[in-house]
């Protein structure tokens, strides 16, 4: 069964993962770009980091609206599920498969993502609308339908959200967690997923309110200790990190198998693996990160917007390359190891025990911050397929104690199928994401263009 199950997800995957899906995922990032004329990227980014970044302590940033949740608390919520265990095991995976070539083709595809995660946020503040709770609520289902006119497809994208959300939101996350857990306690995955299980249900049977407190204390505090954890590794490596940069490049742009043909690794493989494990990690154009910023107390869709790419900018070229260059630089990439424990292994290389331990206690934090997120974005999908009718509040319930279940199945899965099932149900998500995408571009560009000449 657990063969089928492969096969038949493997079959999809190559089609989804194909070269159209590629061309699509990164156009995508280059049409709203060459569009704009670099605006968010380059001739803007001072401005974007201004009221990101440089923002956090400001008024704005934490001021409620009558949904009660603030623009940082909707970022944070989107950043945990951005920065999760793709900054970790799904970086690691993309060198072990990609080669270190993969590391330079998620900076390409962070670098256009940024612009696309930027639109994302863009159309959904401004195609949201109030629920029946007096929330906010959007995403690409209610811009698809509202923008475009095409429910149907709307419809199709909150079906693959919700499915997602029990891939790369669920299952992948508990995964990453107990095989951490497992490798240095030797705890069993089982009683891991239960405890796991226990704590989201804590937080998610609260709603998007108890999320939004959660996340925006987490979120701050796992990202600056992956940091502070991943600057001192590297600076242990430093004599070691020129090589690792030019490891990165040639791999990147070498046709060939590298390392003498031992690995198997080609240019094909790199850039394959780092447009699929870049978009796991940072989640542009997937369509799932809009859905908590609609949430925002923001009159603004393009200041909202500007956090989508700030996203995408810390989460790939800050988090992943630490583990990148981390992973690379200690030799152990051409390892038999793989996913977390690579990662975990290339960390206590150069820093002991300590470092392993500091490692599954970021992968604890990251995977778990990714479910709270990726549950909220799940069940909007669901309130979105069921709205306006009497059932829509316990299709929710249900929903919440299926994710919770869904943790425990995670936590004692097959590494590689449940990663390949989630790519799987990324690729599927995506697509009519980055329809909506295309066909609103004017709109993105527009508006852009407006906000920069009024400021």
């Amino acid at each position: 069964m657990l063969e089928t199950i492969m096969s038949i997800n493997s079959t999809v995957n190559g089609i989804v993962w194909g070269p159209p899906m590629l061309l699509l995922l990164i156009g995508t990032g280059i049409l709203l770009t060459l569009r704009s004329g670099f605006l968010i990227q380059i001739r803007k980014f001072g401005t974007v980091m201004k009221h990101t970044a440089g923002s956090l302590f400001g008024p704005d940033a934490h001021k409620k609206g009558e949904s009660g949740v603030t623009p940082f608390q909707a970022v944070a919520t989107a950043l945990a599920s951005t920065v999760g265990t793709g900054n970790i095991t799904g970086v690691a995976t993309a060198i072990t498969v990609g080669g270190p070539g993969a590391v330079f083709w998620m900076w390409v595809s962070a670098f256009f993502g940024m612009m696309t995660k930027y639109a994302e946020v863009l159309l959904a503040v401004k195609f949201r609308e109030k629920n029946e709770l007096n929330e906010w609520v959007g995403g690409p289902m209610y811009y698809i339908e509202k923008g475009l006119g095409w429910k149907w497809l709307a419809v199709i994208f909150a079906v693959f959200a919700a499915v997602a959300s029990f891939g790369i939101g669920n299952i992948a996350q508990s995964n990453s967690i107990a095989n951490a857990v497992n490798q240095v306690t030797g705890i069993s995955p089982l009683v891991i997923g239960v405890v796991t299980a226990v704590a989201v249900a804590c937080v998610i049977l609260g709603g998007i309110g108890r999320i939004a407190q959660v996340t925006e204390k987490l979120v701050p505090f796992m990202g600056l200790f992956y940091v502070i954890l991943g600057v001192v590794t590297l600076a242990m490596n430093f004599a070691q990190l020129p090589e690792a940069f030019k490891l990165i490049f040639w791999c990147a742009f070498n046709p060939e198998a590298a390392v003498g043909g031992a690995f198997g690794y080609t240019m094909m493989l790199a850039i394959r693996y780092g447009f699929a494990r870049g978009v796991f990690s940072n989640e542009a154009g997937l369509g799932s990160a809009p859905i908590a910023h609609a949430a925002a107390n923001t009159d603004s869709p393009v200041k909202q917007a500007f956090w989508g790419a700030f996203e995408v900018f810390f989460d790939t070229f800050i988090i992943c390359t630490i583990t990148g260059l981390v992973v690379v630089s200690s030799g152990m990439w051409s390892s038999d190891l793989q996913g977390t424990a690579l990662t975990i292994a290339a960390f206590g290389n150069s820093t002991g025990a300590m470092g392993e331990w500091m490692i599954t206690i970021a992968t604890i934090l990251f995977a778990f911050s990714t479910i709270l997120g990726w549950s909220y974005y799940g069940e909007k999908a669901i309130e979105y397929l069921f709205k306006g009718t009497a059932a829509v509040g316990g299709v929710k319930l249900a929903y919440r104690l299926a994710f919770v279940v869904m943790t425990v199945f995670g936590a004692v899965g097959s590494l590689t199928l449940v990663w390949d099932i989630a790519d799987t149900l990324n690729g599927l998500m995506a697509i009519p994401n980055l329809i909506g995408l295309v066909g609103l571009s004017g709109i993105v560009v527009k508006l852009t263009k407006e906000y920069f000449e009024k400021n």
